[in-house]
């Protein structure tokens, strides 16, 4: 099923012109890859407002998934997670709790440190995912079975 998508990358760095961005185009590819129509893409600064005011932006009416790429880690200017919540009316923790014990492998244990978060506000899902371009493919990868049935419900379809 097509959905629209959304994507923010939030990063101090490539706002200010002076690093690349992989893990935004990786994730539009991954989510067109999916049948996702992806109308937008901004980028921002890292901190609350930078976040909660891009968020509100691409949210402003939207019905589809909102997803953000960097900013969810223990550094000190990592501030996405404070940022969403500023923004999102309902928590929904499945999301970001499957990828958690999906990126746990033994090898891999980065999982443990995400402190990414997800929810709604009106008919906009808003997901965060890593910054890295393989943690944050793998994530979405992670999420996207359950979107189509999320997005649904919140324009009014009934549970299944």
């Amino acid at each position: 099923m097509a959905f629209r998508a959304r994507v923010l990358t939030v990063s101090d760095g490539v706002a200010a012109g002076v690093r690349e961005d992989a893990s935004g185009p990786a994730v539009v590819a991954r989510l067109e890859a999916e049948g996702a129509i992806v109308d937008r893409r901004m980028v921002c600064a890292d901190g609350v407002e930078a976040v909660a005011g891009a968020l509100r932006d691409l949210t402003a009416g939207f019905a589809g998934l909102v997803v953000t790429t960097g900013g969810t880690g223990f550094g000190p200017r990592d501030l996405t997670p404070e940022g969403t919540r500023a923004v999102i009316e309902r928590d929904a923790p499945g999301f970001v709790e499957a990828v958690r014990r999906g990126s746990d492998a033994p090898d891999r244990p980065f999982g443990m440190l995400s402190r990414a978060v997800a929810g709604t506000t009106g008919t906009a899902l808003v997901i965060n995912l890593p910054g890295s371009r393989n943690g944050a493919v793998e994530a979405l990868s992670i999420c996207l079975p359950g979107v189509p049935h999320a997005l649904d419900l919140l324009a009014g379809g009934r549970p299944h």
